[in-house]
């Protein structure tokens, strides 16, 4: 799944086996969605920030809250297409 939305919140780094920064955005049909981006394989976004604007691309697993976002990185065994996200014209993949 390709879109943007925009950072509603920002959640502690899951730091529990594969490290990831989660933050949910609001899309512009007004849905929400939690991101889950895996940091221990790409780069964590620093200074992302409530109201910021961030473009995806990632694997979608709906859920009854609205569903989540994840593979927004490569996949080191190339099983998944690549994912990645965009915050302020710089990607993180």
């Amino acid at each position: 799944m390709k879109g943007s939305g925009v950072v509603i919140k920002i959640y502690t780094d899951d730091l529990k086996g594969s490290k990831h920064q989660r933050f949910t955005l609001r899309l512009k049909n007004k849905k929400t969605v939690l991101v889950i981006h895996n940091i221990d394989i790409a780069p964590k976004i620093y200074g992302l920030n409530i109201g910021d604007t961030v473009e995806f691309m990632g694997q979608y697993q709906w859920n009854k809250l609205g569903g989540m976002i994840h593979w927004t990185h490569h996949d080191p065994n190339a099983k998944h297409p690549l994912g990645w996200l965009k915050h302020n014209g710089k990607l993180y993949s």
